[in-house]
């Protein structure tokens, strides 16, 4: 198996956090690595945003009222400015949200690579995280996720089958 494919398999949702923090180049390497992520005609139409103080976590826990999310020493999410974004001529599809995605999947893999646990969060009040964060009404929170060290191995991973998901040419 090859490294990537082995991050994929580890890479787990995690729901509890050592209270130790994450070391600054720990922090900047996984936002470095997220900095690289593609985007649709390349217009990258995101923000990452940090959680730090223990005033904005609890901000954005009113969001999303779980205690666990307030065990991590961290909280990241991701916002996205539709306007920004690359629109298909076609339909008028707008990539903010696949864009979004596409960070959010490079943040969650950039944190397994460095032993950090994350869970992507998306069922949260988008206005009361748009105050959490002070963002403009043009910027859609589009994701959340703690950010520490897992309190324990978590659950392994239930995934369907290939052939379960695959729609495939007959050969």
């Amino acid at each position: 198996m090859n490294s990537f494919a082995e991050l994929a398999a580890r890479r787990i949702s995690v729901r509890g956090y050592r209270p130790d923090p994450v070391p600054a180049e720990v922090l900047r390497r996984v936002l470095e690595t997220v900095r690289m992520a593609p985007s649709a005609a390349n217009r990258q139409p995101w923000r990452i945003l940090v959680a730090r103080s223990e005033e904005r976590r609890r901000a954005i826990a009113r969001a999303y009222p779980r205690e666990w999310l307030l065990t991590a020493p961290l909280i990241l999410g991701v916002a996205v400015r539709p306007a920004e974004a690359w629109v298909r001529a076609e339909d008028g599809w707008n990539a903010a949200e696949c864009d979004g995605a596409i960070l959010m999947t490079h943040l969650i893999l950039a944190a397994a690579a460095e032993g950090l646990g994350t869970c992507w969060i998306a069922a949260f009040s988008p206005s009361k995280l748009r105050e959490a964060w002070s963002l403009p009404e043009d910027w859609v929170p589009y994701a959340i996720t703690p950010l520490g060290y897992p309190a324990d191995a978590g659950r392994p991973k239930q995934r369907k089958p290939l052939d379960e998901i695959l729609l495939d040419e007959p050969t």
